[in-house]
């Protein structure tokens, strides 16, 4: 049933690129934000590195290590179009600028 307030987190598959390889699909649990939430949290990226970016959006994954600081470090220095993916899947689903495939 649809709910006029949002639910706290969403999940989503995001594409994780793989140097030489077929990318991945992870399923993310994200973090909510209302549109003002947003705006303002987007007012402040420029000064956000990519670490502090993805945790700031991402509240789970389902890999096999845990979400930890230093994993999400870990990955973002070996897989380097992580972060990006990541982010575009995030303000998609949240904007709903694509419609999902069936």
């Amino acid at each position: 049933m649809f709910k006029l307030k949002a639910d706290p987190t969403f999940s989503a598959k995001v594409a994780f690129p793989v140097a030489g390889g077929a990318s991945v699909d992870v399923p993310i649990t994200f973090k909510h934000r209302t549109k003002a939430e947003l705006n303002e949290w987007l007012k402040g990226s420029k000064t956000r590195s990519d670490e502090d970016t993805f945790l700031d959006m991402v509240q789970g994954w389902e890999i096999d290590e845990p979400f930890t600081k230093e994993n999400v470090a870990i990955l973002l220095q070996h897989h380097i179009g992580v972060a990006l993916a990541a982010y575009q899947v995030y303000i998609d689903e949240l904007t709903r600028h694509r419609e999902k495939n069936s």
